[in-house]
């Protein structure tokens, strides 16, 4: 497995997720080597036995390399850099401390090589089920040597009188290590199982506790937005007419031509703003039928990929899973992936890409994530995007986002988003699979 799959790129989300979770586990494991430094000297003065002082001595050392491990790892830790590495050299070390201590405690007579499955568990929670599978594989090699160089007196374990070929047959040495090789994949698969469902459901519950702050915050300006569009619309109706007329009274290509001409293209920008207005305080549902959001994604990233101004400059790609429909208006769901999928060019200033994924876990909703490498969202202006009126580019109405968010939720969606300046954002976007009763 190459380098690069493993230290993926984080988002600030993950990130910040990975350090909690390493905080938490480089604590519980200082906290382990105090319990063992104590507990062993407990053991160690019931028992002063020769050939017991040896095994003990070995894990005072081990309980003091960990404690000193401990405090790296914190040092490390505090710079917020490295995270994965972090993982990576913490969990490998950690395979290497359970070998030691199965060799100590017995090798293979020792009752701890359930360690092994303890290191492969959190290692699925830090680093995903790719972790997993290397902690699975590092410790199916290790145990694997480890027994092979007993039963073969290269070493001897600290405890127990009779070597191993002795007192058991190799047919039992080669089931105990196939057991324990399929203990630590067949545990790297479940955990890996079990920390995407845990991160799933972790992210959608972030993502409706955002999306019903928003909606709970745009709630309270609906009814006045709707109400200035209102009285908005029928005096610029007359306006419209009014100059339509003294226009067709002007000499075509005069001053005031020009300027009549002006005045209606600016009275036709005022009206689809009042209609955008419109849409964000009431969009209507009475389109909506079962749409094929595979294809809908698909159509909106060929006109992208064929755009003459984003062509030349940005990569496209898309993964998408088949035959994904939603209860949506056709063109409104066209119109929340345009916007979404614009709003990522723009965010590019040069070369760059742009990646569609489109995808239904078990069926039960649809996921749309909308990732670029542009110039990412200032932490400052995050919590506006959503907002009326709000925008960060020099032209533009700042409705777009706002436009989506109001539709989505009309269809029972949500959205959100997680960008880190100067790196790049992913929108998410979560609506119900048509196919899929969710109540």
């Amino acid at each position: 497995m190459e380098l690069a799959k493993l230290l993926r790129p984080l988002t600030a989300q993950q990130r910040e997720d990975l350090y909690g979770q390493i905080k938490w586990i480089v604590l519980a494991r200082a906290v382990f080597a105090i319990v063992l430094i104590f507990s062993t000297l407990v053991f160690s003065n019931q028992d002063t036995g020769s050939n017991m002082a040896e095994p003990f001595r070995s894990l005072y050392y081990m309980a003091a390399g960990v404690i000193g491990l401990s405090i790296l790892y914190f040092f490390w830790l505090r710079r917020k850099k490295f995270l994965q590495g972090l993982a990576y050299f913490q969990t490998i070390a950690d395979t290497g401390l359970v070998t030691v201590i199965v060799f100590v405690t017995g090798g293979f007579e020792s009752v701890f090589t359930f360690l092994y499955l303890v290191v492969i568990i959190y290692t699925s929670m830090l680093l995903r089920q790719q972790g997993s599978f290397v902690m699975a594989t590092l410790s199916s090699l290790q145990y694997g040597l480890l027994i092979e160089l007993e039963y073969f007196q290269i070493i001897t374990p600290f405890i127990g009188e009779r070597p191993l070929s002795t007192t058991v047959d190799e047919t039992q040495i080669i089931y105990r290590i196939l057991i324990i090789v399929a203990a630590c994949f067949a545990v790297a698969i479940l955990s890996g199982i079990l920390s995407l469902q845990l991160r799933t459901a972790r992210q959608d519950l972030k993502i409706a506790q955002e999306h019903l702050k928003r909606v709970e915050k745009m709630a309270t300006v609906d009814e006045m937005i709707s109400g200035i569009a209102h009285e908005i619309k029928n005096p610029l109706a007359s306006l419209s007419g009014s100059i339509q007329l003294l226009k067709d009274e002007t000499e075509t290509g005069s001053d005031a031509d020009r300027l009549m001409q002006i005045i209606l293209r600016e009275t036709s920008r005022l009206k689809q703003i009042v209609n955008d207005i419109r849409l964000i305080s009431k969009p209507s549902r009475a389109n909506a039928s079962r749409t094929s959001m595979t294809r809908a994604v698909e159509d909106v990233a060929t006109l992208a990929k064929n755009t003459q101004e984003w062509k030349s400059r940005l990569h496209i790609t898309t993964r998408l899973e088949d035959n994904l429909f939603v209860i949506i208006d056709p063109v409104h769901l066209q119109q929340i992936i345009w916007n979404l999928v614009k709003n990522a060019a723009e965010a590019i200033d040069n070369k760059g890409r742009i990646d569609i994924r489109l995808s239904s876990p078990k069926k039960k909703r649809i996921y749309l994530t909308i990732s670029d490498s542009g110039k990412g969202i200032d932490k400052s202006k995050a919590s506006h995007i959503f907002d009326p009126f709000f925008t960060t580019k020099p032209i533009g109405t700042g409705l777009g986002l706002s436009i989506i968010h109001r539709i989505i939720d009309a269809y029972d969606g949500m959205i959100d988003f997680e960008s880190t300046p100067e790196k790049g954002t992913i929108f998410t976007v979560i609506f119900k699979n048509a196919d899929k009763d969710l109540s």
